[in-house]
């Protein structure tokens, strides 16, 4: 089979979005060895992909418009480009597919990541809000198959934009396979020292903005008087000044805030830490939950919405806007050796539910729903 992906944000995108396609590229390449796959991404650029293998052609435009227009090349003339390359199934990856496809008669598939934007529309500019329901829409209407990451993603697809309940599928993301590998005592010490990290600490790893909710964490070890230092992974938003305010407000230590962490060295600071806290107030699934599960590490996360698909039974919920809350999760965890283990080995084993070999297979089974 030959296959296309929108590979945009595999190739620019470094959050969510890239992570997603760079596994789903990587999952279905190594799984899936005797298919073609033909990446498009809007210009030039001759890094592959971590973990894909060698069978994928990489196609961007040639032609003086479409170089000088890459953003309508990708959006709207690139059927043209599948029906020339002799695509068989066109697969976008991150909310959109081409407004073209449709006339150029090339079957596709959708992943719709989330919907936060018509969910919580005060957090998005009103340009965006449009220019992403317009295209998530039209994809849901006009795409052979839809692919929700999440249950809570697919509720909303089906509430949203009425699009019917038997052309969604669910198919839940994973994380980067070095997540499966236990580091040795000694990997684990060279890194300690490497990023001056102390012997014990609470984790944060996402984007640092207002619906992550980072501030919530640092409040509650604030105000619960919890000593254990915070470590900080992501990238800055505005956001940031807030946090910067409270922490000088009220003259806190021990918060060290890690930029430009390479994602080999994730796993063994996941490993590392006595438990991983995430209080977003809304995902469309959760990656960085499966990090910390596959890492054997305490998982504190909210309620409702999907975290519990990818937390399971054995993490801890609160109420993301709840601070007494959140202080009483974070002190069983850490006075609860007991509880502590049952969560490391329980969470393990849910997460080995997102393995590579799982989800590449699920893909397929849509592809071929379509074919």
């Amino acid at each position: 089979m030959r296959i296309g992906f929108d590979a945009k944000r595999a190739y620019f995108n470094y959050s969510g979005l890239g992570n997603y396609s760079r596994n789903t590229i990587r999952y279905l390449s190594h799984k899936f060895p005797d298919n073609e796959f033909y990446l498009y991404i809007p210009k030039k650029k001759n890094q592959i992909p971590n973990g894909a293998l060698n069978n994928h052609t990489l196609v961007y435009p040639q032609s003086w418009k479409g170089r000088n227009f890459s953003s309508l090349w990708r959006s709207y003339w690139l059927g043209k480009q599948l029906v020339r390359d002799g695509i068989q199934l066109y697969h976008g990856l991150s909310n959109e597919i081409p407004f073209d496809i449709m006339k150029n008669h090339v079957p596709s598939v959708v992943t719709i990541h989330d919907l936060i934007f018509l969910r919580y529309p005060e957090w998005y500019k009103p340009v965006d809000r449009k220019i992403y329901g317009r295209k998530a829409k039209f994809s849901c209407t006009n795409a052979d198959r839809v692919i929700a990451i999440s249950e809570q993603t697919r509720s909303d697809i089906i509430h949203y934009f009425r699009t019917p309940e038997e052309k969604i599928d669910v198919v839940y993301q994973g994380c980067d396979p070095d997540f499966y590998e236990q580091w040795t005592e000694a990997e684990k010490q060279k890194l300690k020292q490497r990023y001056h990290l102390p012997a014990s600490y609470l984790l944060y790893v996402g984007t640092i903005e207002p619906r992550k909710n980072l501030l919530q964490v640092i409040k509650a070890r604030h105000r619960g008087k919890l000593d254990i230092p915070l470590i900080v992974i992501g990238r800055s938003t505005k956001y940031i000044k807030q946090i910067h305010e409270y922490i000088a407000d009220n003259s806190l230590k021990n918060i060290t805030f890690l930029q430009d962490v390479p994602n080999e060295d994730l796993p063994g600071i996941y490993q590392m830490a006595d438990a991983f806290i995430y209080p977003s107030r809304f995902e469309g699934f959760g990656i960085p939950i499966l990090e910390a599960l596959f890492s054997r590490t305490p998982v504190i996360t909210s309620t409702g919405g999907c975290f519990e698909e990818a937390g399971g039974k054995s993490s801890m919920y609160v109420d993301p806007d709840d601070t007494d809350e959140l202080i009483h999760a974070v002190r069983s965890v850490l006075e609860n050796e007991k509880l502590r283990t049952e969560m490391q080995e329980k969470g393990y084993n849910h997460a080995r539910k997102f393995t590579d070999e799982i989800i590449a297979h699920n893909l397929m089974e849509v592809y071929r729903k379509v074919l």
